[in-house]
């Protein structure tokens, strides 16, 4: 019994394992993490508004639909890259840090989008160009492997646990700002310059504007600092390593030990990561990559109607996936993704059915739903995944997982549901797809642990201000008190916590 009591027994909170988290570090960690977003999905927006033109210029030989379908078979590509991209970088934000890693993925980003301004068209080199378009694809899935997980994992170290979820909800108001931005620009292009003058040259323009924003992400990103759970963490192996790992006559975990144990040891918070991650990237990808073409090639609406119909969707998850991650901040991570998930499951296929009315209003409306579904995971996802995983191997972990999903479930969603349809004739499959997405949302939702207001795991707390962290160790050293009174009464009178019926005479 005394084994097991001094075992429960919790230690009193210190002042040195309370963080206070410096805010003008934690303004300057979001707004470079989110712009890095902002940058990624301005090209997701370009791409996806621009499926019909790429198609006519790197497959002018085929049928709009098979235009379509290789199109998004290029798009997709990009995603089968992510896993090796997530294995190489997010090991090595553990080893050697978050912000290095996040500086060289700015790079390659916003080189490889840049790029793709400069190829040469199907009519001037033949087969060469969709080549070249893959190959840019593929650097851009690579780098983006080590982003996101990345993004949120350094605004998850940095913000207070109090404010987790409205913190990290910048990140994807980032992603949805880049994507209202990029399919803004190509709305315009399209009023201005007309299909003809889009397909000429104008498909270009937005991929040149893209260098300019990297490089503006590349600066704020060099003149981060590292996170605090990251430098308690180096500091705690290098104390336990006596800063060289022959000091302890053993090697330092190697990428394959680092990948068991993620498998073998963490494997039910991969399995939950993945589960949250494909609820959150189908719909994602549903609305924002897959449904400006749904409206235009397969409901034939007019291109500009289907744009501003989109747009119109993104600019209403930007104005409230704040309050979403605010909202998971006072009310919990789980109930906002349960809601979610069960609205996901009923509401998915009367929103596909007004879009397939045509016209303004009711598309308008079957648009809405969907954006406030999708904002539903959208403003918790950031606060949610990194707090499934321990701080040293947080950054791979989160790679891993979420890459893997989104690979075979998130980036595929444009090309399997173009397909299917294209297939069976049948224009309300994305609304079944969404539906099981709903599903296994649900699922995945129901095992997870409420994270909301606490420290992330293998960290010790983090608050805003030095006399928060005095009330929370005052707190901790009565909680500690207590719990050592209780244990000394049980210890000198065990039969008084027992009920009457176990008590010995």
């Amino acid at each position: 019994m005394l084994r097991t009591l001094l075992r429960r027994r919790k230690r009193a909170l210190s002042s040195a394992d309370v963080t206070v988290a410096d805010q003008p570090q934690v303004r300057r960690a979001v707004t470079a993490a989110a712009l890095g977003n902002t940058m990624e999905w301005f090209d997701f927006g370009v791409y996806a508004y621009l499926a019909g033109t790429m198609g006519k210029v790197f497959f002018p030989s085929s049928s709009p639909g098979v235009q379509v379908v290789s199109t998004f078979a290029t798009f997709a590509a990009a995603f089968l890259v992510r896993p090796l991209g997530g294995l190489v970088f997010g090991p090595l934000g553990d080893r050697i840090g978050r912000q290095k890693v996040l500086a060289a993925t700015m790079i390659m980003m916003a080189a490889s989008t840049f790029a793709v301004g400069f190829l040469p068209t199907y009519a001037a080199v033949g087969f060469a160009a969709p080549l070249l378009l893959l190959i840019c694809r593929l650097v851009q899935g690579f780098s983006t492997g080590g982003e996101y997980a990345g993004a949120t994992t350094y605004i998850a170290e940095y913000a207070p646990d109090r404010r987790r979820g409205f913190l990290g909800s910048w990140l994807d108001f980032g992603t949805f700002v880049g994507y209202a931005l990029g399919s803004g620009l190509v709305t315009i292009l399209t009023v201005t310059l007309g299909s003809q003058g889009l397909e000429d040259w104008g498909w270009r323009i937005p991929f040149f504007v893209a260098g300019p924003l990297g490089l503006i992400g590349l600066y704020m990103r060099l003149k981060l600092e590292e996170t605090p759970a990251f430098k308690k963490e180096a500091a705690y192996a290098a104390a336990e390593g006596g800063g060289d790992a022959s000091s302890t006559g053993e090697a330092p975990p190697t990428a394959r030990g680092t990948l068991k144990e993620i498998f073998t040891k963490h494997w039910h918070a991969v399995l939950i990561c993945m589960g949250l991650v494909l609820l959150y990237n189908v719909t994602n990808y549903m609305v924002t990559s897959y449904l400006p073409t749904y409206m235009t090639v397969t409901l034939d609406e007019n291109d500009t109607t289907a744009q501003l119909l989109v747009l119109g969707t993104m600019l209403l998850v930007v104005l409230t996936i704040t309050t979403v991650g605010h909202t998971s901040d006072r009310w919990g991570r789980r109930p906002v993704f349960l809601a979610g998930s069960v609205a996901l499951i009923v509401l998915a296929l009367p929103s596909f059915l007004l879009i397939r009315e045509g016209g303004i209003l009711l598309p308008a409306v079957g648009c809405a739903v969907l954006g406030l579904l999708l904002v539903c995971f959208a403003g918790t996802a950031a606060s949610t995944l990194p707090a499934l995983f321990p701080t040293r191997l947080r950054y791979g972990a989160l790679s891993i997982a979420f890459n893997i999903s989104v690979s075979l479930f998130g980036g595929t969603t444009p090309l399997f549901t173009s397909a299917l349809v294209e297939v069976t004739g049948n224009d309300l499959v994305p609304a079944y797809y969404l539906m099981v997405a709903g599903v296994i949302g649900l699922v995945s939702t129901l095992f997870l642990h409420e994270t909301a207001g606490k420290p992330l795991r293998g960290s010790g707390p983090m608050v805003e201000t030095h006399g928060e962290a005095e009330r929370l160790v005052a707190h901790s050293r009565a909680a500690a008190g207590r719990q050592a009174r209780d244990i000394w009464i049980r210890l000198r009178h065990p039969w008084a916590h027992q009920p009457p019926g176990d008590r010995r005479d």
